[in-house]
């Protein structure tokens, strides 16, 4: 038990001399404002927050990531056809794909699929 402890107290002891030594033997950098000013998109960081954005290009991705959802639901419906009962599974099928197709239609509808105007 004595071991076990001594053998932790060194393992501990050697760690922190170790963090000490490169902390003292590191590289110093110089953190000016570019450095560690955030970079997002491609927009400037040090200009105006409210600049105008496209709401256009928020509504495309918006509507990319429900159809990247929803077909990680389809592969499972593929997956447990063999499994289930058919005339449930073809109306669950049918019910989720119509969902699919009216929203596709309701955002064709309101011209959210066109990039020009």
């Amino acid at each position: 038990m004595i071991l076990i402890l001594m053998m932790t107290f060194t393992f501990y002891i050697i760690t922190n001399i170790l963090m000490f030594i490169s902390l003292l033997i590191s590289k110093k950098s110089n953190n000016d404002r570019e450095k560690i000013s955030p970079f997002e998109c491609g927009f400037d960081p040090k200009s105006s927050a409210r600049i105008p954005f496209s709401l256009h290009f928020f509504l495309i991705t918006v509507i990319f990531l429900i159809f990247d959802i929803e077909i990680a639901l389809i592969f499972p419906m593929i997956y447990t056809f063999f499994t289930v009962n058919l005339i449930i599974w073809s109306k669950i099928s049918i019910f989720f794909f119509l969902i699919l197709v009216i929203g596709l239609y309701h955002e064709w509808n309101q011209k959210m699929l066109e990039w020009t105007n």
